[in-house]
């Protein structure tokens, strides 16, 4: 399906820090961003309503204060202004800042509906690509870290768009990192009176690494280190759907709906697993129903394969699960990574959704009671995970206040995320916007596919 969208480039700027403001800085990297090295740019979206803005009055009022506050925010997160740094044979990977590295600005104005776009309903997602800024690898030893683009909607709207390597930064981090730029640019004056608690520690020696992980993963990246490319081809679409007719989408849990959820598991988990008592949280029970429709959408019937697991990824905050303080403003990765298993026959079957939430919440116990337990099988379990048919990846977090944006102009109208498109098998959440204690749910599928997720998300819940 072709898009009738078009985005026509206004204007490119790099964005440093303040002259001087920042020495020539080298951060090595710790086992939690090692394995991060193996993906491709994640690729969040902001639209923002912003009714009867024009373009004129965007560049000459606007975009001078965004400049200087994206400048200004640099200065603190300097590291994503600068580049990934990939030596030649087995020196170690790391982060490098010089003078006059910089972040490019892309402005960009479009002239498609504003509205369809920053709505939930089912949407072609050929018309989102070009709201995503590139990273331009001009050099494959210095790779950059960062690259963000805004496309106005004349009379509509904004979109706010990143590119972003997760090696630098997880998506606390990042999150850090827009509220302290929304902070700077919204400020009525040159005091900015939240900023503190957002400003980043960058203390990599506050990682701790008894085990030795950081020397398991970079044996582990090196030996994949060839096959890089093929598997990011091959798990991640940076370049367009593989499908004909994809769409994306989001739908909401609510709390209504999760009691819901649970008040159906809990009447037969007692037959099921006896008196195992389940770990229900929010997260796991819309992370089990989504599963569960995700997987039956994509499979019509059993199949023959009865036996085959079925696996559920996603990560898992590190910060307060490690033992020892490690500030929440840490800049850098601090997450685990866990992965849920359930057979065919049992995630397919009438209590499927019971199998999947004792599986995810059974994994997430295993993270509290030692969240580095089997920490060097992440890399592994990834490529079992990747390797694969039946998988479900999530990316996001409904812990982030992505909501909570507001660079003077409100908070967002809706967040998503491109990079779930195509092969990724991937799902979005994140917290919801209106609701207390919902969330929402963003996926990108073919057609056939998003119509049969649709009915059974809805019959489902309807039968609870």
């Amino acid at each position: 399906m072709a898009s009738s969208h078009t985005v026509q480039v206004l204007q490119h700027y790099q964005i440093s820090p303040p002259q001087g403001s920042v020495p020539l800085t080298i951060l090595p990297l710790t086992f939690f961003d090692i394995p991060w090295l193996l993906f491709s740019p994640n690729q969040p979206l902001f639209f923002f309503d912003f009714p009867h803005l024009m373009t004129s009055q965007f560049t000459q009022i606007i975009l001078p204060n965004l400049k200087h506050s994206l400048s200004l925010t640099l200065q603190y997160f300097f590291p994503l202004a600068g580049t990934l740094v990939i030596p030649p044979q087995h020196y170690r990977p790391h982060l490098n800042y010089t003078e006059g590295d910089f972040v490019v600005l892309t402005i960009a104005e479009s002239n498609c509906n504003f509205n369809l776009l920053s709505g939930h309903q089912p949407r072609n997602v050929q018309d989102f690509y070009q709201l995503v800024p590139q990273l331009v690898d001009t050099n494959t030893t210095k790779l950059p870290l960062l690259a963000v683009q805004i496309t106005l909607f004349p009379g509509f709207g904004v979109c706010m768009g990143f590119a972003l390597r997760q090696v630098a930064a997880d998506g606390r981090t990042f999150d850090n990192f827009l509220k302290t730029w929304a902070s700077i640019c919204s400020a009525k004056s040159n005091k900015y009176p939240n900023l503190g608690k957002f400003l980043p520690c960058h203390e990599r020696a506050l990682i701790q690494d008894p085990s030795g992980l950081e020397l398991i993963f970079l044996k582990q990246w090196l030996q994949l280190k060839g096959l890089q490319k093929e598997l990011v081809n091959k798990h991640t679409n940076t370049n367009g759907p593989i499908f004909p007719e994809m769409l994306r989408a989001k739908y909401f849990v609510g709390p209504i709906e999760m009691e819901r959820i649970k008040g159906w598991i809990l009447t037969r988990s007692t037959k099921l697993f006896g008196s195992t008592r389940l770990y229900l949280s929010p997260y796991v029970i819309t992370c089990a129903f989504i599963w569960v429709c995700w997987t039956q959408a994509h499979l019509t019937h059993i199949g023959e394969f009865l036996e085959q697991q079925h696996y559920f990824g996603f990560n898992a905050g590190g910060i307060n699960r490690l033992g020892y303080r490690v500030p929440t403003t840490y800049i850098g990765n601090c997450i685990a990574f866990g992965r849920s298993m359930v057979k065919r026959d049992q995630l397919m079957g009438e209590n499927g959704i019971l199998y999947a939430a004792k599986a995810i919440g059974d994994t997430i116990k295993e993270l509290d009671r030692d969240v580095l337990g089997k920490a060097e099988n992440w890399i592994s379990d990834w490529n079992a995970l990747f390797g694969s048919g039946p998988h479900v990846i999530v990316t996001g977090s409904p812990k982030l206040g992505s909501y909570e944006l507001d660079f003077g102009w409100g908070k967002p109208t809706k967040v998503d995320e491109v990079s779930i498109d195509g092969r990724t098998h991937a799902i979005f959440l994140c917290r919801s916007r209106d609701v207390v204690g919902g969330i929402e749910v963003g996926l990108a599928l073919p057609k056939a596919k998003m119509d049969a997720f649709d009915s059974l998300f809805r019959k489902s819940l309807k039968s609870m």
